[in-house]
């Protein structure tokens, strides 16, 4: 997959949560960590997610911020 974003990250779907019009997915990335993505049913449908499935989870977003422990 080829895109000019740089914030992103390779996991595996842990969970998938459907709402009547949204949809909750759960992403664990290399590092022991959960991302959760709020998407549309029609995109969990229209991209065929399985729980299980590796996927690519791609951060859009104006700035990161990096925290450290004190």
């Amino acid at each position: 997959m080829a895109i000019s974003a740089r914030n992103s990250m390779e996991g595996v779907i842990k969970e998938i949560k459907k709402g009547e019009v949204a949809a909750t997915v759960k992403v664990e990335v290399t590092k022991p960590s959960v991302i959760t993505s709020m998407i549309t049913r029609d995109a969990v449908d229209s991209l065929g997610l399985k729980v299980g499935q590796k996927v690519k989870v791609i951060v859009k977003s104006t700035e990161v911020m990096i925290g450290v422990d004190e």
